[in-house]
This record gives C-alpha cells, structure tokens and sequence, in this order.
C-alpha cells in the first residue's frame, strides 16, 4: 500500500525520500501549486498522479490522460512522477513532451483522449511547480473536483491499476499546423513576439511567421532562470520590456505571452500597454460585428466597457460578469454558449468558430492580429483610443496567507455589504452596486469601482479599480478599498501599486 502523504518532511532525510510530502494548501479552487521541495517532494506527486487516477475513475471517465510539461529546470522530473502515479492508478498516459498549456487542451481533442493534467506553475516564480487538470474536455476541475482529489491523496485512498504509456513524438507541429491553417493576413504587419524566455518561446514566433507576420522576438530562448523578469504579461516589468521594443522597431504591436503560452498581453504601436480587459472589448466589437447579438463572459475584474460601450449596445452584444479563473471563465463560456469569454488576466476562452472553448494565448494573438487585418486603415492605438475613456489599475496583488486570505475577503464583503445597507459612502460617493459573485466589487455612482478578491493560485489578494471620470477617482477608489484592507493585519505589501 502507498504511504499516506504528510504535510511536512525534513530535506535530506531517510523519510523525505520515501514518503509523499504533499502540503494541504497546494490543493487549490480550479488547479494545484507548490513550492517544489519545500511543499510537496517527487513521491508527494506520485501520490497526487494515483489521486488523480482515482478521481478520473471514480467520475466515470476512461482512464486515459494527456500530460506534458513546461520549461522549467524540474518540470521534467515532475511529470514523470505524476506519470507513475497516474500508471499506478490504472491510467493509459499520452504524453506530448515539452508543451504550452493550451497544446496540451489541443492534445485532448486531436489525440481524441478524455483528460489532461499539464505539469506547469504558469507565471508563478521560480521555485514553484503545479498541475492543470480536466475530464471534460474543453473543460478543467473546479473546486469540487479539486476537493475530492485533495481527499483522495491525503487519505491515500488510491485505485490500483495496471496503466500504460505512450510517447507522441514532434507533436508541436501538429499543434502549429492546427494555428496556422486558416488563410494568412493580408495586412503586414510587424510584431514583437516576447515570452519572458518561457516556454511559448518555442513556438509562438514560428506561429506569428507562419500567419504572415513579420516577427522581432524579445527574450524567446528557452531559459528556466528567467534571467530578466518573469513571463507574466500583466507585470509591468515585461509590458516595459515589450513597449521599448516596439519602439525601438517601429513595430505595429507587442504580444508578449506568459510563462505556460496559455494568456497574450498587447502593447500597442505607440508603446502603451492595452490591459488584457480592453483587449477583449475590442475583440468583441470586432466578432460582434460579424456575430450580431453575440454574448460574452468577462470576469469581475475587468473594465464596466462590456456593459456601457455603445458600439457593444449597438450590435446587440450581451455580457456576464463571472468569476475569476480560467477553469470558472472556461465553464461559464461554455455553459451560456458565449462567443468568448475575457478575463482581464489575460486567459481568452473562444468557442467555434475560433476556438475549441479553451484558453490558448496564440489563438488571442491571432485574433487580434485577424481583427487588425480587417481594419487595414488602423492601428491598434487607433482601435483603442476608440474606446470610451477610463482610467485603470493594473492587477495589484497584497500579500496574504493561503491558511487566511479567504476569511480575509469575507470579512470584507460584509465590510461593503453593511455600508450599503446604512447608506455609507465610498470614496466620497454612495454605492450603486455590488457584485459578490467572487469577492466583492463595489461600484460607486459615478461608475467608478474596486474589486478585491483572494488569488486562486497564490498566497495573495487580487485588487482591481477603475474609473469612467478621471484618474483622480480611480485613485480615490483605490485609496477607499486599501483602507479596509489595512484594517487586517494579514495583509502584506503589494507586488505593485499606482
């Protein structure tokens, strides 16, 4: 029988290199993190490969999985583990190698196999490792399938099972050849392609060349150090990285994309950066135009556009604020049928005709680049200067304990929840709304708001503010949900701030 994994075990020790370390807190809503090493050892993901088996089972699915892994110094080895655990448990395991997220979501329906657990940590530091996982494709686990695993694998109530391996060998170009089929752009247009030296280094200048760009890489060597800053393309860092390139080369757009190729940012052709939530109401004039009355889902931290936008109201677009995280983004578009759906993350989810309903950060590059081409008289500045003004913040992220930030958030919803209800104001104004749905998002008079939620994947909370008026109320908003948040300890320094 398979020991039952603990929560801590000393490095260097006889029992840290037989017995499964598997801390409790990696288990999170809609996918898994660890520290490797400090939270979770190799036997720790062998034991969650079995769960993971188990639970496949257990939901009535055939044991037969997709795995790949991305480009990190130790990614490798994890994938092995959760390999022989998954065997383990039963498991018949595609395995396509080195890979981006989403060509591991692509190896689900090309390979014509029901489940994928892609060994990645996306964006997160050096150190960190994870598994993204689904039964249902295009679909990945939500927090209900994520606790049953979590219970599965710390009980050590695993299926035992006689499970098989299969290599697909140069499957990237399957992949690529699946991007670039459709006809290429008639519009030439210059692009800076960076990947933060992350794994979509490997394909995506060779994708955005094939569609017909003309392509300035920036930091696309594979390089697990990530020697300049993390592939995160909602990071200011590589958003500056990006515009001074396209700068520099007079290019028509940066695309930069994040550690696990699953999220595309832009910076325009004057080197602003375009958060990922404007990009998406661009993107839904666009489709919409071509799909009138087409709906879409966007997450609660992304710009009020979607509802107020004329040219949206005009085409008769209808959209849904949702939860944040690609798994309930990825659900809720499918479950409404939904054009696409935009998380202001980066993570763009498109049914048919562009996608297959999950996240891939090349098929939004080429959207933006196609929308571009059937614009040939604008420049992506011209497409957003559009737009009705506001003013927002990037994603700001407080430090919070994973064993506190959840209590933290519901300590203040109801902090906003009993404002409302006396009639109080925030930031010098009264309440018009609050959405709750994941966090609470308050939303003064003026259309101003403030969003605060608990990150997903990280030991942190997630503040977002956006003002219609000026950038004068949108600090004003800020300064209006920091007040609340200093009244709680646990909460730390943010990794950035405006």
């Amino acid at each position: 029988m398979f020991p039952t994994p603990q929560p801590l075990l000393t490095a260097n020790t006889y029992a840290y290199e037989s017995e499964p370390m598997v801390k409790p807190t990696g288990f999170r809503e809609y996918d898994a993190r660890w520290l490797f090493g400090q939270e979770i050892n190799l036997m720790g993901v062998q034991a969650l490969g079995m769960g993971l088996g188990t639970l496949i089972a257990e939901l009535g699915r055939p044991q037969e999985i997709v795995t790949g892994h991305d480009f990190r110094s130790y990614s490798a080895s994890i994938k092995y583990a959760l390999i022989a655990g998954l065997m383990a448990s039963g498991c018949k395991v595609h395995d396509i190698g080195l890979a981006v997220t989403p060509m591991a979501y692509f190896a689900q329906f090309e390979l014509d196999v029901p489940c994928v657990a892609m060994v990645t940590a996306s964006h997160n530091d050096n150190g960190w490792t994870g598994v993204k996982m689904g039964a249902n494709r295009p679909l990945t686990f939500g927090p209900d399938e994520m606790n049953r695993l979590k219970e599965i694998v710390l009980g050590a109530a695993f299926k035992q099972g006689a499970g098989s391996y299969v290599f697909h060998p140069n499957f990237p170009a399957r992949y690529i050849a699946d991007l670039t089929k459709h006809a290429k752009l008639k519009r030439k247009l210059k692009v800076v392609v960076a990947c933060g030296n992350g794994t979509a280094g490997a394909f995506a200048p060779q994708v955005m060349e094939a569609i017909g760009c003309e392509v300035i890489p920036l930091d696309t060597e594979l390089d697990h150090t990530f020697p300049k800053y993390n592939p995160n393309p909602e990071d200011m860092e590589m958003l500056h990285a990006i515009r001074d390139a396209v700068l520099q080369h007079k290019a028509d757009l940066g695309l930069g994309f994040d550690g696990d190729g699953d999220r595309c940012g832009v910076v325009d052709d004057t080197g602003e950066e375009i958060f990922a939530d404007k990009v998406g109401v661009m993107l839904a004039r666009d489709m919409s135009a071509i799909h009138p009355n087409a709906r879409f889902v966007v997450d609660v931290k992304s710009t009020g556009l979607f509802a107020t936008d004329p040219v949206l109201q005009r085409q008769g677009a209808q959209t849904e604020y949702w939860k944040t995280g690609h798994s309930y983004m990825k659900r809720r578009t499918n479950e409404l049928n939904a054009l696409a759906g935009f998380e202001k993350s980066g993570h763009f989810f498109f049914n048919a005709p562009p996608g297959r309903g999950y996240d891939d950060g090349l098929v939004s590059a080429i959207a933006i680049c196609e929308m571009l081409d059937r614009a040939p008289n604008k420049s992506m500045s011209q497409l957003k200067d559009a737009l009705p003004k506001t003013w927002s913040s990037p994603t700001m992220s407080p430090h919070c304990a994973d064993e506190v930030k959840y209590r933290v958030i519901d300590e203040v919803v109801k902090h906003f929840e009993k404002a409302q209800k006396n009639g109080d104001k925030v930031a010098g104004q009264p309440i018009r709304d609050l959405v709750t749905v994941n966090g609470v998002r308050v939303t003064c008079e003026d259309g101003s708001w403030g969003l605060v939620r608990a990150s997903s994947n990280k030991p942190e909370l997630v503040v977002v503010v956006e003002s219609p008026v000026s950038e004068q109320r949108m600090h004003d908003m800020f300064e209006a949900v920091n007040v609340v948040l200093r009244q709680h300890p646990e909460v730390g320094a943010y990794n950035q701030t405006i």
